[in-house]
């Protein structure tokens, strides 16, 4: 619960500073960003496929 806390605080800090950066700074950060939540996304997905396969 304190990680997501801590995690949408974060989140407001870096809504705020993007609203003051350049375009291109804001793009990158995006798309950093995205390239992360989807590297998590398949290892969460492979990580449950492999439970699921040994039940």
């Amino acid at each position: 619960m304190l990680f997501l806390v801590a995690a949408l605080l974060l989140m407001g800090v870096v809504m705020g500073s993007v609203a003051h950066a350049p375009l291109p700074v804001s793009l990158v950060a995006a798309v950093v960003i995205g390239i992360w939540l989807a590297v998590f996304a398949v290892r969460e997905r492979n990580a449950r496929r492999r439970l699921t396969s040994t039940n």
